[in-house]
């Protein structure tokens, strides 16, 4: 099958040129693996940033206090963060 130009007619008979009808949905396996890798890394990424910025304090409910410039938990003593 020869290749079609991007300014050619769509073969699919659309009456389009081929850059504004099919050209996109011709998209590689390779470069789609690619896509669905790079999200699944940022996936991953954002649940370790999550777990790594709940403290080791266990709780992790503990609540900025601007005024004290610390963290406090639910009981209002400060915390270790």
């Amino acid at each position: 099958m020869a290749k079609v130009g991007r300014n050619e007619a769509c073969p699919c008979g659309s009456g389009k040129k081929y850059k504004q009808c099919c050209e996109s949905k011709g998209g590689s396996p390779v470069q789609s693996r690619m896509i669905m890798l790079l999200i699944a890394a940022a996936i991953v990424a954002a649940i370790l940033a999550g777990f790594s910025t709940r403290g080791s304090d266990g709780g992790g409910g503990g609540v900025w206090s601007a005024e004290h410039g610390h963290y406090h938990d639910a009981n209002g003593r400060e915390t270790g963060r």
